[in-house]
């Protein structure tokens, strides 16, 4: 069978999802290699992949975005952090690709150094999205400010001129960058954050209608397939199968920014409703912490053994631990605080599935009253689970990266490609 080497970007909210399709592919029997970051090797491991870590310095390549005053402000500090990753990814996947001799490689949307390198190779690639991609589509209003949907000629006018908007900010402090890179490694130059993503000759990205937008404009190269999370994993804790009351997650990011915030005041708005709370601090739980009775804090727990017995989930809006709230139709109220939070938050609302509360209304009272609304959506949650597994899921991502290789032109070293 062939090898496949995925290259990903160094955080927990973009290894768990790709790890679902590669435990997918290495199941089929294919030889699956996986670069991420450190404290994921022993996980990627036990999935059956053969893991090691990215070069150490990417992981200190960090964006300060919690520090900006507008979501713009967070598109460029972003913006800087994975240029700055980018330089690093060259060598790293070009070094990774020697070491392993893939017949495909799987890209991480984020890594735009190793998006650059695969784009100039000749191995076969694909990329993969735990997030909604900035690409452009029509009907849709542009990935970023996290606004919603608006139909008709003043939706256009006002999508033309937010795209515009954001098109500058991403593609102006991008495009030198990436492009000296590029040139460097034998690749083609591109003229937009979109027109890069393009050309990619299949990219997978994580979701489903009716959570995600419409995109008939998306294209033959672009597959959302579904949730991405897998089967759960570990016996559920004893302290966890003890709660009989109803659960409410309540978790924040993997990645520091702003949002420990929303744990204190959840456990506070919380603390005398009639359910048990589970609150996560992946990126550590704050010293001073004061916990009530009805809540149990861990900085980590599998959150589908939580979720197995959860009637809603507040999360500050990341993509992953949105999603698989969701997928097993566990309603959200989601408080999003920054990077695409927003628009993660908006399609909640959107499609019906959850309540949405901007992080600059966070107050207990209006905590409480939208965490309340939410228990009431649980049909909308079941709804979008069932079009997360209408997309065919990580089964159907195996299906194309599988038709990518059937697709490539073979080599021999004596007698070249035929």
């Amino acid at each position: 069978m062939p090898t496949i080497l995925a290259y990903g970007s160094p955080a927990l909210g973009h290894f768990l999802p790709v790890s679902s399709l590669l435990r997918e592919l290495a199941e089929r029997g294919h030889d699956v290699h996986l670069r991420t970051l450190a404290a994921a090797v022993t996980p990627g491991e036990r999935f059956g992949l053969r893991t090691a870590p990215v070069d150490p310095r990417i992981e200190t390549v960090v964006s300060e975005d919690w520090t900006a005053r507008s979501s713009f402000g967070v598109l460029e500090m972003t913006i800087d952090a994975l240029c700055r990753r980018a330089v690093l990814e060259v060598d790293d996947l070009q070094r990774a690709i020697a070491d392993v001799d893939p017949d495909a490689v799987i890209v991480d949307a984020n890594c735009w150094g190793a998006m650059s390198v695969a784009d100039a190779g000749d191995l076969p690639w694909a990329v993969f999205s735990p997030f909604t991609p900035f690409l452009r589509s029509r009907g849709a209003p542009p990935v970023g400010p996290g606004i919603r949907p608006w139909p008709g000629v003043l939706g256009r006018v006002r999508d033309h001129g937010v795209r515009s908007v954001v098109s500058r900010v991403m593609d102006r402090p991008m495009l030198p960058r990436i492009n000296a890179l590029r040139a460097a490694v034998g690749a083609p130059t591109i003229h937009s954050v979109d027109d890069f993503l393009r050309r990619a000759p299949l990219m997978l990205v994580v979701g489903g209608e009716p959570f995600e937008y419409p995109h008939p404009d998306w294209g033959d190269r672009v597959h959302l397939v579904g949730a991405c999370t897998g089967p759960t994993d570990g016996e559920v804790p004893e302290w966890l199968a003890a709660i009989d009351e109803p659960v409410v997650l309540v978790t924040t990011s993997s990645i520091r920014q702003a949002d420990s915030r929303l744990g204190r005041i959840a456990l506070e708005a919380l603390a005398k409703e009639p359910v048990r709370v589970v609150a996560t601090f992946p990126a550590g739980v704050p010293g001073d912490l004061m916990v009530p009775s009805n809540a149990i804090v861990r900085q980590y727990v599998p959150h589908d053994t939580v979720l197995d017995r959860a009637v809603c989930a507040v999360t500050h809006g990341g993509m992953g631990a949105t999603v698989r709230a969701l997928n097993r139709g566990v309603p959200v109220c989601v408080v999003p605080f920054g990077r695409d939070q927003p628009d993660v938050a908006m399609r909640v609302e959107v499609a019906r599935c959850g309540t949405r509360l901007p992080s600059a209304r966070l107050t207990q009272r209006r905590l409480r009253a939208k965490v309340r609304q939410a228990m009431t959506m649980t049909e909308g949650a079941r709804r979008v689970a069932a079009g997360f597994a209408a997309t065919g899921g990580v089964a159907r991502g195996a299906d194309l990266i599988e038709q990518q290789l059937a697709c490539a032109p073979k080599v021999d070293l004596d007698e070249g490609v035929r």
